[in-house]
């Protein structure tokens, strides 16, 4: 696998030609009692590492070491290494600015928190607009099939434990602890409204689902699916921007 760190300079010349830089974005912060801190960045280089291995170079990806910090104030109730919104899109920028130097015009960056979501968009969005670039942002379990009512990942809950049991059993404790309340920002009272409300990460255990049902065979399938999401939307997005900036 294409992979940048491994690459001579020469080779990443020759890669931004026409190539698509893929960059991982992940956090470190509190998963409950049973998963590690760096859950979120593991589980988007699982999902990237598998979907590039797929393409088979076909189109010819480079995948970026991932930036293991995110935007994780909430989180700081308990143990989390964050970055400020204005420091993460500053660190986007400059990492994108560095890219386009290198040779790159296409990028798509795979987000694994959702704490970083409007933000790697944002990024991606005002990057645009000062160099002849395409640019793509994702978050890796947006990517699934929009029937599969298995896509909304909740945060070490279900959905987190089971991936993780999937792609790094060894690291995953017991999970049979069940939060105390459901977090009033996973579930608004109206339709449409974004809510949030001070302390209630710490209100809710630092969990937003029970994940005593999580399951490797599981988190397989929920894998599968991601992967197979982002195979997917790297092709569409090398088919769109091919003719431009390959």
């Amino acid at each position: 696998m294409p992979e940048l760190t491994t690459m001579t300079w020469r080779d990443v010349r020759a890669a931004g030609a026409g190539g698509i830089a893929l960059l991982p974005v992940g956090s470190q912060e509190q998963h409950a009692t049973h998963l590690p801190m760096g859950t979120d960045a593991m589980l988007a280089e699982a999902v990237a590492d598998r979907a590039v291995a797929r393409l088979n170079g076909e189109p010819a990806v480079v995948r970026l070491p991932c930036l293991p910090f995110g935007h994780s104030p909430h989180h700081l109730f308990a143990a989390a290494v964050s970055l400020s919104a204005t420091t993460l899109l500053a660190v986007l920028t400059d990492v994108l600015d560095s890219l386009v130097r290198s040779g790159f015009r296409r990028v798509l960056v795979v987000n694994g928190h959702g704490g970083n979501d409007e933000i790697v968009r944002l990024a991606v969005k005002q990057y645009a607009l000062r160099a002849d670039v395409a640019l793509a942002a994702c978050s890796y379990w947006a990517l699934a099939d929009a029937e599969d009512p298995d896509r909304t990942p909740g945060h070490a809950g279900w959905f987190e434990t089971s991936l993780m049991l999937a792609a790094h059993p060894e690291l995953v404790g017991d999970a049979a602890v069940r939060p105390p309340v459901t977090p009033l920002f996973d579930r608004p009272p109206h339709a449409g409204l974004v809510v949030e409300r001070h302390g209630e990460w710490e209100r809710a255990g630092g969990t937003t689902d029970d994940a005593s049902g999580a399951d490797a065979g599981t988190g397989t399938r929920l894998l599968a699916a991601r992967v197979d999401g982002l195979v997917a939307a790297i092709r569409a997005f090398d088919e769109a921007t091919r003719e431009s900036h390959g």
